[in-house]
């Protein structure tokens, strides 16, 4: 016995529809690996569901961005504006900035500092004796 059509539209009753939403999705993703494996080609499947929820499928040994290098070019549709570039960009800065104060931090706690100059090592004492005054004069106001 055969399944019979279906009239595709939205399915009114919310809990069918997520009954259904589950089974297409695992379906579609079971179809993505296959074709993935079968035919080695690269594929991409992003599924959003109704709720916000992502599911994703990438090929082994594929990234995304690869795909969408590849999309772009093929398409010749821009997924990658300047506005794009300027968050990379903004990105690279903070994690250059990050790393400096956890440098910076290492320094305060006493680690790594034989590679510090004179000048350096006055600054950090001046800075430590700073906070230390400041804990201390928050103590004395607590007690």
């Amino acid at each position: 016995m055969g399944r019979g059509k279906i009239e595709i539209k939205r399915i009114e009753n919310s809990s069918n529809r997520q009954v259904t939403y589950s089974k297409r999705k695992n379906g579609i993703l079971k179809k993505a690996k296959e074709i993935s494996v079968l035919c080695d080609a690269q594929v991409s499947l992003i599924i959003f569901g109704a709720s916000g929820k992502m599911h994703e499928y990438i090929s082994p040994s594929t990234t995304l961005i690869d795909i969408l290098d590849r999309y772009q070019r093929a398409s010749g549709k821009t997924l990658w504006d300047a506005k794009h570039e300027n968050l990379s960009n903004e990105i690279d800065r903070l994690k250059k900035e990050n790393d400096s104060m956890q440098i910076e931090l290492r320094h305060l706690k006493g680690e790594d500092i034989t590679s510090l100059n004179y000048k350096e090592l006055m600054a950090l004492e001046d800075a430590l004796e700073n906070g230390l005054n400041g804990v201390r004069e928050k103590k004395a106001m607590i007690f």
